[in-house]
């Protein structure tokens, strides 16, 4: 699908995301794909599998050309069985290995749920610390072209629900290659979550190998007027929203939250603790969803610090429409952050 829509204006999008002309820029897509053939080449305990990831297209790009390169006994293609692949890299991970195991849509990873939630997200526990699961569960989130309540949804709420996981979701590409290497070496089992249309997305990537800090959120503008804090694509359309609000005299400070579990609180804290006001903008669900979440905790620890009640940016409680018309109404975006910062500045 054509850049501009998807995001709009190119340029217009690049230097709102902060990329500096000049320096090494990669996409989205081309971030994950070194870093995965970095760890391939420098570590025998990384191996790669999944439905597709030997495909020409190699996973929308994130794995292309990888079994050329390391072998079709590191990048393995797997039969469509999601909750025996699972366990195998499960296995793998408790043997020592650090698979990084890719599920193409998160819709079809409840078919792991058994493994993911009473295997991976336990065994460091149930062994009193002496067991490991380092097992990278990467999958892809976001709408898509007709791809209606089957293919489209955002479970990010789901596997953050369960102790013993840690669920990532970068917006950058600078963020999708230090944070996917910053999974595979974390020792837990880490899903990492990615959106479909941020693989276009290009930005600033060093070439060597770097880790990004999961549990640390970062603050993408800054602003005295309201806190937007956003994941994954909705740190773009925040970003949007700020823009537009700063012409009309409106200063927003927004947060890339970068990761779900575990939440950096403190960075909101400091930031509600100095605007007042909290918007959370998620890709998933509304109800009992990350925003749910992320304002129980500043209503539990910072209530005193807010000026007005907080507030969701989120999808709507019903599955998602195959048409491109109900897609349009279904989605939020910039117009929804906007009109929830104006009616949260008007209350008394």
């Amino acid at each position: 699908m054509p850049w501009t829509k998807v995001y709009g204006d190119k340029a217009e999008f690049e230097k709102m995301a902060g990329v500096t002309p000049g320096l090494r820029g990669l996409t989205y897509r081309e971030a994950l794909l070194e870093a995965t053939a970095q760890m391939l080449a420098s570590d025998q305990t990384v191996f790669v599998l999944g439905e597709g990831v030997d495909d020409s297209a190699g996973v929308f790009g994130t794995t292309k050309g990888l079994h050329e390169r390391f072998g079709k006994d590191r990048v393995i293609d797997t039969p469509l069985a999601e909750n025996g692949v699972t366990g195998i890299a499960i296995g793998a991970a408790l043997a020592g290995m650090r698979p990084i195991l890719v599920h193409m849509r998160v819709d079809f990873m409840p078919l792991s749920m058994d493994q993911i939630m009473n295997h991976a997200a336990k065994w460091h526990y149930m062994f009193g610390g002496k067991v490991s699961v380092p097992v990278t569960i990467r999958s892809i989130i976001g709408r898509g072209w007709g791809s209606a309540a089957q293919h489209s949804q955002s479970l990010q709420a789901l596997f953050a629900h369960i102790p013993g996981l840690k669920v990532v979701m970068p917006a950058t590409p600078y963020d999708a290659k230090g944070l996917l290497r910053a999974s595979v070496y974390d020792g837990n089992p880490v899903i990492f979550i990615e959106h479909r249309w941020l693989y276009e997305h290009m930005g600033h990537v060093p070439e060597e190998a770097y880790t990004v800090p999961i549990g640390k959120a970062v603050v993408r503008r800054k602003g005295p007027d309201v806190t937007i804090a956003a994941a994954s694509y909705m740190v773009y359309e925040a970003l949007r929203a700020a823009s537009a609000l700063s012409g009309q005299g409106i200063e927003s400070e927004v947060i890339d939250l970068r990761t779900l579990k575990p939440l950096d609180m403190e960075t909101i804290f400091e930031s509600v603790k100095k605007t007042g006001r909290l918007i959370v903008a998620d890709t998933g669900w509304k109800e009992f969803g990350i925003g749910a979440e992320v304002i129980a905790r500043v209503a539990e620890d910072a209530f005193y610090d807010l000026k007005a009640p907080a507030a969701r940016v989120a999808l709507p409680d019903a599955p998602t429409p195959a048409s491109p018309v109900l897609e349009n109404a279904f989605y939020p975006g910039k117009g929804h952050i906007i009109e929830a910062v104006k009616k949260m500045l008007v209350r008394k």
